[in-house]
C-alpha cells in the first residue's frame, strides 16, 4: 500500500514537472525572438529576388522565399534618421517629430558660407541636438515595450537617438551623442564591416539567461563609404560594369548580403530560426551616380519610388505563411505593431500602423489599401513643428500615387529638392514604376480624391501648399 502510494506521488510529481515544462515551452512559443535586419541606403531594385541583372544577393533571395514578401513595401520618409525612428516607434515622422537628421543651424552659428557653425558646435547648437534626441524619450518604442515584457535587446549599426541604453536596449554598441562620433552610431557602425562577434555574443548571453531577445541589426551597409572587399569589386568589374562607382556600390550590396547570411546562418546553427520573427527592410533608397560619389536625384531624401519604396519581409517558420504578396501594400509603420503582437505586448492605441500578424498567419490580403508618406528637409527647421521643413506629401492607392509639393525650409541640401514641378504629380505605378509620366491632367478626379485623403491623414495648416488644387478648368495651377 505504502509503495503504491509512493509510486502514485512520484507519478503525479513527474506529471506536474512535465506540465510545468509544457507551460514554459508554451510561454516561450508565445514570445518569439525578434530580429530586425535593416539595410542602409539600398535601392528597392537592387536584389536578386527583385530581378536585378547584375547584383547577387543569394542569402536575401533565400530569405524572400521563406517570408511573406511585400515587394511594394514603403518607408514614409526617405532619410535615415526619421526612417529609423519610425522603425523604433511605429509612428510617422510628423508624430515622433524626428523629421530630419540634424537641427537646422541657427543664423548666428553659421560660417560666412552658411554651412557649419564657427569653431564647431556651439552650446546652443548642442542643446538643439539634445532636444531632438529627447523627442525619442517621450515616445512608446519597441525596445522599451519589449524590455518590459522580459526581452533582452541588442542594438548594433545605425542609431541616432543617444546611447543604446537611452534607446531602451539592454545591450548594444552605440555610445551616442554627446560622446565623440556619437551622431549616428559611433562604435555600432563597425558591425558587419568588422564582423558580427558582438551580435553572436549577445545571442549566447540571451540563451544562457533563458530569455527571448530582440536584435536591431542595422549595419552601415551598403551605405558609403563604398569600400567593399576587393574580391567583390573585381567580381562586378568582371561583369562589365564600367563605372567604378557603380561597381563598388554593387559590391557593397553583396557584402551586406553576406553579413545577412552570417546572421541567419547563426540562427539556424543555434536552432533558433523556428521561434524567431525576422523582419527585413531598408531605411531608404539609393541610386548610385555613375560618374562620381553620391546618390542620383529621385533616390535618397526623395518622395519618389527610388527613395521610399523598400521590399519588406516577415519570416516566422511554421507561423507566417511565406509567399510573394504581389501588389499588396505594406508600410514600415506596420512593423512595430506586428512585432508587439508576436511578443504578446499590448499595442499602444496611438500607433497608426496595422498589426499584420493575423493576415500573415492566414495568408489573407492585408487591410492596407493606402500608404502615406512625407518628405522633410535634411535639417529640422523647427523641432516643435515638423511642417516648417515639409517638402512633399504623398499617398499610394492601388496603382495610383499622388505627390504634392510644399514650401518648407530647405537648409543645406537644397540641391536635392529643386521643386521645379509644383503641380500635382500623379503616377500609375503598375505601368510606370519609375514615375516617368505625370497623369494628373488626365485624371483630375483621382487627384482630388487622393488629395482629400492626404488631408484626412495629416491636415497641414501651417505651410503653404505649392501645389494648389482649384475648381477652375484644369483643376490645378
Amino acid at each position: 500500500m505504502n509503495n503504491t502510494w509512493t509510486e502514485m506521488k512520484w507519478i503525479c510529481l513527474f506529471g506536474l514537472c512535465l506540465g510545468g515544462c509544457a507551460v514554459t515551452a508554451f510561454a516561450h512559443e508565445q514570445r518569439p525572438n525578434i530580429v530586425f535586419i535593416i539595410s542602409d541606403d539600398h535601392a528597392w531594385t537592387d536584389y536578386g529576388f527583385m530581378g536585378h541583372p547584375h547584383i547577387e544577393t543569394p542569402h536575401l533571395d533565400r530569405l524572400a522565399t521563406q517570408s511573406a514578401l511585400f515587394t511594394r513595401g514603403y518607408v514614409p520618409t526617405a532619410l535615415c534618421r526619421p526612417a529609423l525612428a519610425t522603425l523604433a516607434t511605429g509612428l510617422y515622422a510628423h508624430q515622433h517629430t524626428i523629421s530630419g537628421n540634424d537641427p537646422a543651424h541657427l543664423p548666428e552659428m553659421r560660417r560666412a558660407s552658411g554651412q557649419r557653425p564657427v569653431g564647431g558646435e556651439t552650446e546652443a547648437y548642442r542643446a538643439l541636438r539634445e532636444k531632438l534626441i529627447a523627442q525619442y524619450d517621450r515616445q512608446p518604442s519597441l525596445p522599451k515595450l519589449l524590455r518590459d515584457r522580459g526581452y533582452l535587446s541588442h542594438q548594433s549599426g545605425k542609431w541616432w537617438e543617444g546611447s543604446y541604453q537611452r534607446g531602451g536596449f539592454t545591450h548594444g554598441l552605440t555610445r551616442g551623442f554627446p560622446e565623440p562620433g556619437g551622431r549616428h552610431g559611433d562604435d555600432g557602425l563597425k558591425i558587419g564591416r568588422q564582423g558580427l562577434s558582438p551580435v553572436f555574443e549577445f545571442i549566447e548571453h540571451a540563451l544562457a539567461e533563458g530569455k527571448p531577445f530582440f536584435l536591431w541589426y542595422a549595419p552601415f551597409l551598403p551605405h558609403d563609404p563604398h569600400t567593399p572587399p576587393d574580391r567583390l569589386f573585381q567580381k562586378y568589374k568582371a561583369k562589365g560594369i564600367e563605372s567604378d562607382f557603380v561597381a563598388r556600390y554593387y559590391a557593397m550590396v553583396e557584402w551586406f548580403d553576406e553579413t545577412c547570411g552570417e546572421l541567419l546562418g547563426h540562427l539556424d546553427k543555434k536552432g533558433l530560426s523556428s521561434n524567431t520573427l525576422v523582419v527585413y527592410i531598408g531605411d531608404n533608397g539609393w541610386i548610385q551616380q555613375p560618374d562620381g560619389p553620391g546618390f542620383a536625384p529621385r533616390s535618397k531624401q526623395s518622395a519618389n519610388e527610388g527613395g521610399v519604396r523598400q521590399p519588406t519581409m516577415f519570416r516566422w517558420s511554421g507561423v507566417i505563411q511565406p509567399g510573394n504578396r504581389g501588389e499588396q501594400l505594406c508600410s514600415s509603420v506596420d512593423i512595430v505593431p506586428t512585432a508587439l503582437a508576436a511578443a504578446g505586448v499590448e499595442i499602444p492605441k496611438e500607433l497608426p500602423g496595422y498589426n499584420l500578424l493575423p493576415i500573415l498567419k492566414s495568408g489573407q490580403p492585408t487591410p492596407r489599401r493606402e500608404v502615406f508618406g512625407e518628405t522633410f528637409a535634411h535639417d529640422v527647421a523647427n523641432i516643435d513643428r515638423p511642417e516648417d521643413s515639409l517638402l512633399y506629401r504623398w499617398v499610394i492607392e492601388g496603382r495610383w500615387k499622388l505627390l504634392l509639393t510644399y514650401d518648407g525650409q530647405l537648409g543645406r541640401y537644397a540641391r536635392h529638392h529643386p521643386r521645379s514641378e509644383k503641380r500635382p504629380q500623379l503616377f500609375d505605378l503598375l505601368s510606370d514604376p519609375h514615375e516617368g509620366r505625370n497623369l494628373a491632367p488626365q485624371h483630375p478626379e483621382v487627384v482630388a480624391r487622393l488629395a482629400a485623403r492626404l488631408e484626412d491623414w495629416w491636415p497641414v495648416t501651417q505651410r503653404q501648399v505649392l501645389t494648389r488644387w482649384t475648381d477652375q478648368p484644369g483643376g490645378w495651377r
